[in-house]
């Protein structure tokens, strides 16, 4: 007796469709994945701005006798309102990729509860705006980016608190501004061309 296998009750999908489908999953997964980048970052620096808030001392100790290069009390203000900045931004682009990333689990929950992966014969990720997705994805990496810029400035109050003013020419106070003012300004600046050429893509 021959055996005859049973074909299974699906909707033919021509290969283009396939293949269509399967670079919107893999676009999807891409930026699934920099959502992730996005809120570890933002995770690992709020959690030290918190700590930063919560323990640091203003005290001015190794500036010596001199009083030109006490800092004032607007720099030790500057200090905890850069921080504040700062938490603020890296809160506000945590919170828009986590969105982001729930928008897409749902709508991934949703297709499949329907059926539609069978259909297709893999599994979708999700069927989301593609525009809202990019844009969210970019305010959230600026967010990143104005986080990054308000925790240098809260550096450079600190440096300035803790080692002098930049008015009286601290050799200290410049070796320890200067690096940080040329290396994380220009990793900002490939971090902000890269962002925006994968934006245009």
């Amino acid at each position: 007796m021959q055996y005859t296998p049973s074909l299974p009750s699906t909707t033919a999908v021509s290969p283009e469709m396939s293949d269509v489908s399967r670079r919107k999953i893999t676009t999807t997964n891409i930026h699934i994945m920099a959502l992730d980048g996005i809120v570890n970052v933002n995770s690992l620096f709020t959690l030290a701005l918190f700590l930063g808030i919560t323990t640091t001392n203003t005290n001015n100790i190794l500036t010596g006798s001199d009083a030109a290069c006490v800092a004032g009390t607007s720099v030790s203000e500057g200090l905890m309102a850069f921080h504040v900045y700062s938490f603020s931004c890296f809160l506000f682009s945590s919170l828009i990729a986590l969105a982001l990333k729930n928008v897409i689990n749902i709508s991934s929950g949703v297709f499949e509860a329907e059926g539609l992966g069978a259909v297709h014969g893999f599994s979708l990720v999700g069927e989301v705006n593609m525009v809202a997705l990019r844009v969210g994805t970019l305010v959230s990496a600026f967010g990143s980016v104005f986080g990054c810029g308000f925790l240098v400035m809260a550096l450079v109050d600190l440096v300035q608190i803790k080692l002098g003013t930049l008015a009286c020419g601290s050799y200290y106070t410049l070796a320890a501004i200067t690096p940080m003012l040329i290396l994380v300004p220009t990793a900002l600046l490939i971090y902000v061309i890269l962002v925006l050429y994968a934006f245009t893509r």
